[in-house]
């Protein structure tokens, strides 16, 4: 509840109205974007009462029930001469004659009609009747009591026995369009309000992580919470967020890059299955596909090799791409229609490549290996990326010749070394170059899933970081040796089996979304940070 003294500095671009209802004094703040709308808030501000009676009821005194929509759908013939109370927030009203209204509330994604008879509504005089229609408006939350009915045409009805009682009112008009894009003059929660795919899409989500969650406890996995900020970002190779704490002003901390690091200790600690889900960061661009903070969610697993990652792999996708399907009764999402069946399709990473060109590549591991992929581009006729790093230049020949080929599910399998410098590695018995016991899961184009054997001898991991240091010397990017976590390496850590998936990335997936935006509560970095 706010106080209508409070006078922080912090509040002064906001514009308060005040109400009265539930009986207490209430300010209602609207942010500086709202301010467009004034003229129609001020006009139904001058519509309503000075004083709302909408008191504080209580929801289930002795012989009422209280019901949200959705049980209300449930409700069989035997139930019918129960009284019970629902709460939700107009769609549509309409009035039929001068004793008859009808309206709709919403709750939570389920609609009930309410039928609002001032003969059934004893003790009620016309002129609050009329009081009653004049005071509604879409969007407005009303306390409904009444018996379910069942209409001539089987639709399950509210008859009121007491007149509605306004809850809080809606001081806007809530638009009949606000479907999320890029420059919507709407706010997130007005979107919600006003558009169910929108809504939708977000509770999808909801039951992704929900799916998620439940596979890894399924198996016995314990989940838990890493530390988000730290001294280093380490676990990939990305522009990390810079930040500072007060108990140590000294000290330049960073915003996590990826929990992986920090996963891998606990499994040295003795804790052979663990998974987090939570958040990462990235000081890059926003796009499409990207924003600087995306939820991810990972997984290290003791004594788990490849071909166990991959199998897990495909069990959870399949299941919940059947899951999705199963919940998306109504058909609002668009889910991708790829085929889901196992065993996924593997494309190996040179070869494909190498099929692809005509031509076998140089030896990476060699002194003028960047040198000879530059040449490589030059003479395919493409455009060199910019820091032509070696990792770099072979994701980008991965990205033209093979990620588009990865429609239905297709792991991309034994990248070369030095674009996975956190995995075990090995001798490609084909090509005869160090590749990494590594799998990436492609749908669509787009990576899924990241999976390897971790590297878990300290000497070795010591230098590939030397390289990973090496190679983004000249880029946009920043790697650093993480000498705590090659210490607790050198407590012993099992051979372990470690995986990632990017959250927002799979939600885009299952629901259709075409933007990261849309399966983001509150959209991407620019949205939330718009003035």
């Amino acid at each position: 509840m706010v106080n209508r003294k409070f006078q922080s500095e912090a509040w002064t671009t906001f514009t308060a109205f005040e109400r009265f209802f539930f009986g207490f004094s209430l300010v209602l703040l609207f942010d500086s974007h709202t301010l467009s709308y004034r003229p129609r808030c001020d006009g139904r501000l001058r519509s309503l009462p000075p004083r709302i009676h909408c008191k504080c009821i209580q929801f289930a005194p002795g012989g009422l029930h209280s019901w949200s929509l959705g049980d209300f759908g449930q409700v069989g013939s035997t139930l019918l001469s129960f009284v019970l109370r629902l709460v939700g927030r107009i769609r549509t009203y309409r009035l039929a004659g001068s004793k008859l209204i009808f309206f709709d509330i919403v709750q939570n994604g389920h609609k009930v009609q309410v039928m609002c008879n001032l003969r059934q509504l004893p003790g009620i005089t016309p002129e609050a009747f009329k009081k009653l229609y004049r005071l509604l408006r879409r969007g407005d939350a009303f306390s409904v009591t009444g018996r379910p009915h069942r209409t001539g045409r089987g639709e399950l009805t509210v008859v009121a026995t007491e007149l509605p009682q306004l809850l809080s009112p809606c001081l806007h008009d809530v638009p009949l369009d606000a479907k999320e894009h890029e420059n919507s003059p709407y706010p997130r929660h007005v979107q919600f309000l006003a558009d169910q795919t929108t809504t939708d899409i977000i509770k999808a989500r909801s039951a992704i992580i929900q799916y998620l969650r439940q596979f890894f406890l399924d198996r016995s996995f314990m989940e838990v919470n890493t530390p988000i900020v730290n001294s280093i970002a380490g676990g990939a190779i990305a522009r990390p967020f810079y930040t500072s704490a007060t108990e140590f002003p000294d000290r330049q901390l960073s915003l996590r890059i990826a929990p992986e690091l920090w996963l891998k200790r606990l499994v040295v600690g003795g804790f052979d299955r663990v998974f987090e889900i939570g958040p990462s960061f990235r000081n890059e661009g926003i796009d499409k596909t990207h924003n600087p903070e995306f939820t991810t969610c990972e997984f290290y697993h003791a004594y788990a090799n490849l071909e166990d990652l991959l199998s897990m792999t495909e069990s959870l996708l399949s299941g919940m791409a059947q899951h999705i399907r199963d919940t998306n009764k109504d058909g609002t999402l668009k889910p991708t229609e790829v085929d889901f069946s196992t065993p996924f399709r593997r494309i190996d990473f040179l070869t494909g490549i190498e099929e692809k060109i005509g031509r076998k590549l140089p030896d990476l591991t060699s002194p003028d290996a960047v040198a000879q992929v530059k040449q490589l581009f030059k003479d395919l006729s493409l455009e060199i990326p910019e820091a032509p790093t070696l990792p770099r230049l072979l994701d980008e020949l991965c990205s033209i010749y093979v990620e588009p080929e990865c429609v239905n599910p297709t792991f991309i399998i034994n990248p070369p070394e030095c674009l996975s410098p956190l995995s075990k590695s090995f001798i490609h018995p084909v090509t005869g170059q160090r590749v990494a016991a590594r799998g990436e899961l492609f749908i669509e184009g787009k990576e899924v899933v990241n999976t390897y054997e971790e590297e878990n001898s300290p000497s070795e991991q010591r230098r590939k970081f030397e390289d990973q240091v090496r190679y983004s010397k000249d880029a946009d990017e920043s790697s650093e040796i993480d000498e705590s976590y090659l210490e607790a390496l050198e407590w012993g850590l099992p051979a372990t089996g470690g995986w990632g998936c990017g959250i927002d990335r799979l939600c885009m997936l299952f629901t259709g979304a075409k933007r990261i935006a849309d399966v983001l509560p509150f959209g991407t970095l620019r949205a939330v940070t718009r003035r």
